[in-house]
């Protein structure tokens, strides 16, 4: 099974500047953005099956990495204004 990578810049393309102003000056984006894409290789770990896991903890997983995600998008949009 082909697994889709969740980086972000995959997810946010036009927000690739920005991300990394955000990484290079703000600590608690670093700390939002290092957290998500620890979440990431570990649900493709999970997906892949090198690290079997219940169902529910990969959904777990996946609900906690898009909490993430809309955290990102709300400081990248906010930091455009």
């Amino acid at each position: 099974m082909s697994v889709e990578h969740h980086d972000l810049i995959h997810e946010f393309p036009e927000f690739r500047d920005r991300i990394h102003e955000l990484k290079m000056g703000d600590a608690h984006f670093r700390k939002l953005f290092d957290e998500y894409h620890e979440l990431t290789r570990s649900i493709e770990n999970m997906e892949n099956e090198v690290t079997p896991v219940a169902t529910h903890t990969e959904e777990q997983a996946k609900v906690r990495r898009l909490h993430l995600k809309d955290a990102l998008y709300c400081m990248l949009n906010a930091a455009a204004g």
